[in-house]
């Protein structure tokens, strides 16, 4: 019977640990025509609060820096590299040394130039690394599809 209660427990406490998995960070995406073949993609990380991510430019040696990866396609090409707004930056202990990062929200943006009129959307996927003041979670890969719209 011991054994009983204990597997249950442990099925209890399991559970309750998966059901707790922190996700602090909610991506969205959008696309906006600015010329005739080139569209700004735009990835927009909304950050709970007392959480950040990091900017697209960081020193190695330091946390994961946010960094985006698009799919290869005959149907459009990068203009450019991603960019990013100002970041806040700061000495952080934990990997002593300044870091750049951002709070709340942040657009990320990439144009694209369009070299088929069937180019229906931009594939990729982006990682990053979310830290508060008492931990970090570890690096998460997420896959995006941008429609272009027509």
């Amino acid at each position: 019977m011991k054994k009983v209660l204990a597997v249950i427990a442990a099925l209890i406490i399991s559970v309750g640990a998966y059901a707790q998995i922190e996700r602090p960070v909610k991506w969205a995406y959008a696309a906006k025509k600015t010329g005739a073949t080139e569209v700004t993609v735009f990835l927009k990380a909304n950050i709970e609060s007392g959480w950040h991510i990091y900017s697209l430019n960081l020193k190695d040696g330091g946390p994961i820096k946010t960094s985006f990866t698009f799919v290869k396609s005959p149907e459009y090409s990068l203009v450019g590299k991603s960019i990013e707004p100002k970041p806040a930056t700061k000495f952080e202990k934990s990997f002593g040394m300044d870091v750049s990062y951002f709070e709340n929200e942040v657009v990320f943006q990439q144009k694209i130039k369009l070299k088929s009129p069937k180019a229906s959307a931009v594939k990729g996927s982006l990682t990053y690394m979310t830290c508060n003041d008492h931990k970090c979670l570890p690096p998460e890969d997420v896959n995006f599809s941008i429609p272009l719209g027509k």
